[in-house]
């Protein structure tokens, strides 16, 4: 697993710089619309989602713009041999739904490679045997039919022409290449690279392999990816490096509607994926805290007050213990969600907690892996639908797989399973729905939306996502101040990872009751949106943020 935690540990670093600017400085990261709001993590990204929408489009289009877009300008985090976690609120029926891109695991994969005794067991969760299906392409075209207003390859023409005119390299993606040019195959090196040398800060990054690929989608649809073409290429490719991914997994591939995962947390209900994703846990989190009793005399519980902080890193312990214990394919091993999310469980397992020392972690049988690279991006249209999505590779460039003549980089979503005991709900499974940790968040007040977030970070993910919902349900915050307000998260086996931006003297005490410090320089990099009604319950207008620890931006129309 070294090599996950490197990469996860080198993607927390990167964020340092941005944070010790000043993270309650929003101007550039802040923007409030009157009709539609998008939140990126690239400006050109963002731009293309303002561009969709002005020319007609809806939110779901220009989510589909949005993601396209990021596939161009963040080719390490997310794109079409991606898979992510998309959760949408359609207006006019009402509804939120989870849409899964997450795919199912190869037909033809044998979960004994990724373990011990295996030779280099450790190099195939991350090279070719770690690919598996890629949804995204299906899911972005599932969520097209279903509620789009335009037309399908009108969508894809923000980033075709950002791909091929070539866009200027930013100091993040700049130090994201530097970090994995090398492992890089050699037509790939030829796209990344000036005179010989790996990319820098404002050069200009030309990808006409993306483009042409991303043409032939917009032109031919999904088919292309997964039957056609494209697809060809890729089984190709993957069958010349010893992958377990073959065009058959890619014909059968579908992205799938579910019902979302919800409860209800101080006046506000929570919805996020419900399995096969495996963001239970933030809700977890959320409905123990709700169940702490903040009212003890003589405690701080204020934001980020050293009780507050105890008890939530102790109650993210247990959540990321479920997570371990219960996560599953719901139509083979559904996670136990009424037990789960009752009351009586909250309340029985705060009961447990000690107010003054840390404990130990101590995992049911397994492990798991973090990672920072990923990306997530929201978009609310004038209509009041609203799209929060997340979509990633794994890894950097994920498994570093890009077949010649694509200019699309592959996952290593396999390296995400969890491997010991073999045979465990989260192992590699042959056929079986890939289990994602992905946690696209919307928030209702009174019954109506009132908030839509989320962000990148691995396992963290779960952890950072009900920090800002607490942020703006207990502490009245912005849309803007809760993503910029400091985190921490525990990372297994027993760190507490905390943001600079956390007090000193609390940390301090932080310290003193047991918990094992390691000061970071931010945890994800949130996007979010809120919507703003008037006295008499009509919708006034949308605010939305970009978080300040990465580049992103947010835009109103």
């Amino acid at each position: 697993m070294r090599r996950l935690h490197l990469c996860a540990w080198f993607c927390v670093m990167l964020l340092a710089p941005w944070l010790e600017n000043d993270l309650q400085a929003q101007d550039e990261t802040t923007r409030a619309g009157p009709q539609s709001i998008v939140s990126s993590a690239h400006p050109l990204a963002t731009e293309a989602g303002i561009r969709i929408l002005k020319d007609g489009g809806n939110a779901f289009d220009a989510a589909v713009a949005i993601a396209a877009t990021l596939n161009v300008v963040e080719p390490m985090n997310s794109g079409m041999g991606g898979y992510g976690t998309i959760l949408i609120y359609d207006a006019k029926s009402g509804q939120v739904r989870f849409l899964d891109s997450s795919g199912k695991i190869p037909m033809a994969v044998d979960s004994d490679v990724f373990r011990e005794p295996t030779p280099d067991f450790e190099n195939n969760r991350t090279g070719a045997r770690s690919v598996s299906t890629p949804g995204n392409v299906n899911a972005w075209q599932a969520m097209s039919d279903e509620y789009g207003d335009l037309e399908w390859a009108e969508l894809f023409e923000p980033a075709i022409e950002t791909a091929e005119n070539g866009f200027a390299v930013t100091e993040r993606l700049e130090q994201m290449v530097a970090y994995s040019f090398d492992s890089f195959p050699q037509h790939a090196r030829e796209i990344y690279s000036v005179d010989g040398r790996a990319v820098r800060k404002g050069d200009l990054l030309v990808q006409t392999d993306l483009a042409a690929s991303l043409r032939l989608v917009a032109d031919h649809g999904v088919e292309v990816f997964y039957d056609g073409e494209l697809a060809q290429r890729i089984h190709d490719e993957m069958q010349t490096r010893g992958s377990f991914l073959s065009i058959e997994d890619l014909r059968a591939d579908r992205a799938e509607w579910w019902e979302p995962a919800e409860v209800e947390y101080h006046g506000v209900q929570v919805y996020t994926a419900s399995p096969p994703a495996t963001a239970f846990p933030s809700l977890i989190r959320l409905g123990m805290m709700s169940c702490v009793d903040r009212s003890v005399e003589g405690r701080d519980f204020g934001h980020n007050g050293v009780d507050y902080l105890h008890y939530f890193a102790e109650i993210t312990k247990h959540a990321f213990w479920c997570r371990l214990k219960y996560a599953g394919d719901p139509e083979i091993q559904p996670p136990p969600l009424d037990m789960l999310f009752s009351r009586e469980y909250w309340q029985a397992e705060v009961a447990r907690i000690d107010p003054d020392r840390a404990t130990e972690f101590e995992p049911p049988g397994l492990s798991a892996s973090t990672s920072d690279n990923t990306t997530h991006f929201v978009v609310a249209d004038q209509h009041g639908n609203i799209v929060s999505a997340t979509q990633t590779l794994g890894n950097l460039f994920g498994s570093r797989i890009m077949p010649p003549g694509t200019g699309i980089w592959f996952n290593n979503s396999l390296a995400y399973c969890t491997f010991e005991p073999a045979g465990n709900p989260m192992d590699a499974k042959p056929g079986q729905r890939k289990l994602s940790g992905d946690c696209p968040t919307i928030i209702f007040r009174d019954g109506k939306p009132w908030a839509a977030l989320g962000t990148p970070g691995g396992h963290t993910i779960g952890q950072t996502v009900p920090q800002m919902v607490m942020n703006l349900a207990d502490f009245d915050m912005t849309i803007a101040e809760a993503i910029a307000a400091p985190r921490v998260s525990f990372m297994d086996p027993n760190r507490l990872l905390v943001e600079n931006g956390i007090e000193r003297s609390v940390v301090r005490q932080l310290k003193r009751r047991g918990h094992n410090i390691q000061m970071v320089g931010g945890l994800g990099n949130a996007h979010g949106l809120q919507v703003i009604w008037d006295a008499d319950g009509n919708q006034w207008h949308y605010a939305g943020a970009a978080d300040p620890r990465g580049e992103g931006t947010a835009e109103g129309l």
